[in-house]
């Protein structure tokens, strides 16, 4: 640790950029708690040179933090400025380099880890299984607890965009005290669109048409959009498609090969046992037709989907 309070060298690799700017904040923090002077150059914006004038010592003194965001989209010139600081690195400068990934700017990378550099990961929270794995992340950093359906219920309901995830984490550990279960995260957010969506999913897949077609009238009473409903009865299909040909193997081995969480390959390996081929392929093509007719190709886009709840509720049968 140098006298900015940061390693002299700190790579934050990784596209994910709610990680990304933890990272960085954590070291912004840091230096400026010993007083350190902290200073943030833009790739976009970069002029050659600035990197070198920030790094000079002062005739003041004191020590510098200097943070480059985005070094995978960095002109030539700061390329080569950060590969001459790295060559000749200042003793009261601490360097926190951003790349988000691919091959352009992978010299510096290169460079900064032979030199020894502290290296954050930020990987990219994609699949379902990678949004469970940042949720119960989130709640034992915060020494809370949150039950597997918790889990599940969070994702489903805010899990499209990790920044609302993140923040829906931050709220029901602030908001709410012991364990946090499904109940708890559906009186917050049962009102999501995506909420809606999985309970229309989950009573059509279920063979549940009187109770799917009840939600769906309210969902849309309520103004929510038919496309991402049929959009998740479209994921839930497939995932009972993907599962169904996966063959033995424990939920987590599957998980980690489907992209699935492991709660999603229990739900659906309970599911798929009430389902046939044919049965599934005749679900798969009214969902087609429903995706086809609420983006445009029909005239009624609530009949469309109320027709696709009560045909696939319809091929759900025993095996």
């Amino acid at each position: 640790m140098s006298d900015t309070g940061v390693p002299p060298l700190v790579l934050v690799s990784g596209p994910e950029e709610v990680l990304v700017e933890r990272a960085v904040a954590s070291f912004v923090a840091a230096a400026r708690s010993v007083d350190a002077e902290v200073v943030r150059l833009d790739a976009a914006s970069y002029e050659g040179g600035q990197l070198r004038v920030h790094a000079s010592p002062s005739l003041f003194g004191g020590a510098t933090c200097i943070i480059v965001r985005d070094v995978h989209e960095a002109p030539d010139e700061l390329q080569l400025d950060l590969l001459d600081l790295l060559a000749a690195p200042e003793p009261e400068v601490s360097l926190v380099v951003a790349h988000g990934g691919g091959p352009r700017g992978k010299k510096v990378l290169d460079t900064m880890k032979k030199a020894g550099a502290r290296v954050v990961e930020c990987p990219a929270i994609k699949s379902d299984r990678d949004k469970s794995d940042f949720v119960t992340k989130e709640f034992a950093a915060a020494r809370r607890r949150i039950t597997g359906e918790g889990v599940r219920a969070l994702v489903e309901a805010v899990g499209k965009d990790v920044r609302e995830l993140a923040a829906a984490c931050a709220q029901l550990v602030s908001d709410t005290e012991g364990t946090v279960d499904d109940a708890v995260v559906d009186t917050y957010y049962g009102g999501k669109v995506e909420a809606t969506g999985f309970r229309v999913a989950d009573a059509t897949v279920s063979g549940h048409a009187g109770e799917a077609l009840r939600l769906l009238r309210h969902a849309i009473a309520s103004g929510v959009d038919p496309v991402p409903i049929v959009a998740v009865i479209a994921s839930q299909l497939r995932q009972l498609v993907k599962v169904g040909a996966a063959g033995r193997g424990s939920s987590a081995q599957l998980a980690k090969s489907l992209g699935m969480a492991p709660w999603q390959v229990d739900k659906a390996r309970r599911a798929v046992n009430h389902w046939s081929a044919d049965g599934l392929a005749v679900a798969i093509q009214a969902v087609a037709a429903a995706d086809f007719e609420v983006k445009g190709g029909g005239r009624d886009p609530v009949y469309a989907v109320e027709r696709a709840i009560l045909t696939i509720a319809g091929a759900r049968g025993g095996r």
